[in-house]
C-alpha cells in the first residue's frame, strides 16, 4: 500500500492539475488581500468607484476601523474562513482521481494487485496530503500578502497559527474525500466538481439553513464541513468547537470512505 502512496505521490507531483489548483488559490488570496488594501485606501477607494465598482461596506475609514486591533490569525481566518479551499481540495482531488480512469492507470494498478482497498486506502492518504499543501500554501499567502500591500496588523503567536492550520486542514481533508468518494461511484468529475462548488462555496449550507429555520427545525447545517470552517473560533477553538470540528470531521470522512470503498468493490473497473 505504501508503494502505491509513493507513486500516487510522484504522480501527484508531476500532475498539471495540481499546479493549477494551487496557482488559482494563491491568486485568488493575493487578489482577496489586493482589493482589501484598496477599499482601505481612499484615493484607490475613489478609482474604484469611478469604474464602475459599487462599494456597500461604506468608505476607507469605516474598512480602516475594521482592521484596526486585527491580528494576523484574525485576517487568516477572514481570507480562508469563506470555505473556498474546501472548494480547490474538492476539485483538486476530483481533477486527480479521474486521471487514474481517463489515463487507463486504475486498470493497470488493480491488475498488478487486485486487493482495491488498498487503493483507496492510498487515495485517502493522497487526499490528505493534498489538503494539507493547500492549506499551508493558503496560510502562508494570507500571513505574507498583507505585508506585500502595506496593511498592518498585530501579530500572532506562532502556536495559535498552527493550531488554527490544523483544526482548518481537517475539515479541508474531509471534504476532499468527497470528490474521490464521486469519482468513484459516477467514474466521471462532473458530479465531484458542481457539488464542490456547490457545498465548498456554502451554499448547500445557506439553503439547509434557511429550510430549517423555516421549518422550525434543528440547526442541521452547523454540521456541514463549509459551517464547521466559517465558524472556527480564533485565536483557538473551545473545547466544543473542537470536538464539533474533529466529530464532523470524522463523521463526514467515514461516509465518504464507505462510499469510496464499496463503490471501488462493487463495479467493474
Amino acid at each position: 500500500m505504501f508503494n502505491l502512496l509513493k507513486l500516487d505521490l510522484r504522480r501527484l507531483f508531476k500532475s498539471r492539475s495540481f499546479y493549477i489548483i494551487l496557482g488559482v488559490t494563491a491568486a485568488l488570496i493575493v487578489l482577496m488581500v489586493g482589493t482589501i488594501s484598496a477599499v482601505t485606501d481612499q484615493e484607490k477607494l475613489d478609482a474604484l468607484q469611478n469604474t464602475g465598482m459599487v462599494v456597500t461596506n461604506g468608505s476607507s475609514e469605516d474598512m480602516q476601523e475594521q482592521l484596526q486591533g486585527m491580528t494576523r490569525l484574525d485576517f487568516v481566518h477572514e481570507c480562508l474562513g469563506s470555505g473556498f479551499l474546501l472548494l480547490l481540495a474538492g476539485i483538486g482531488v476530483t481533477l486527480f482521481v479521474h486521471s487514474d480512469f481517463s489515463s487507463g492507470y486504475v486498470k493497470n494498478i488493480c491488475f498488478a494487485r487486485p486487493r482495491r482497498w488498498e487503493y483507496v486506502l492510498s487515495k485517502l492518504l493522497l487526499t490528505g496530503v493534498y489538503s494539507g499543501i493547500v492549506t499551508v500554501l493558503g496560510l502562508l499567502l494570507s500571513l505574507a500578502s498583507p505585508l506585500l500591500f502595506g496593511i498592518r496588523l498585530d501579530a500572532s503567536p506562532i502556536a495559535g497559527i498552527l493550531q488554527y492550520a490544523f483544526w482548518l486542514w481537517l475539515p479541508t481533508w474531509a471534504f476532499g474525500l468527497m470528490g474521490l468518494g464521486l469519482v468513484l461511484l459516477t467514474r466521471s468529475s462532473t458530479l465531484g466538481i458542481i457539488l464542490s462548488v456547490v457545498s465548498g462555496g456554502g451554499l448547500i449550507a445557506a439553503f439547509l439553513q434557511n429550510l430549517c429555520q423555516q421549518l422550525g427545525w434543528h440547526n442541521l447545517a452547523q454540521y456541514l464541513l463549509s459551517m464547521v470552517v466559517s465558524s472556527q473560533c480564533v485565536p483557538r477553538p473551545d473545547a466544543s468547537q473542537m470536538v464539533m470540528i474533529l466529530g464532523c470531521s470524522t463523521g463526514w470522512a467515514l461516509v465518504y470512505a464507505a462510499g469510496s470503498l464499496i463503490a471501488m468493490v462493487k463495479r467493474d473497473i
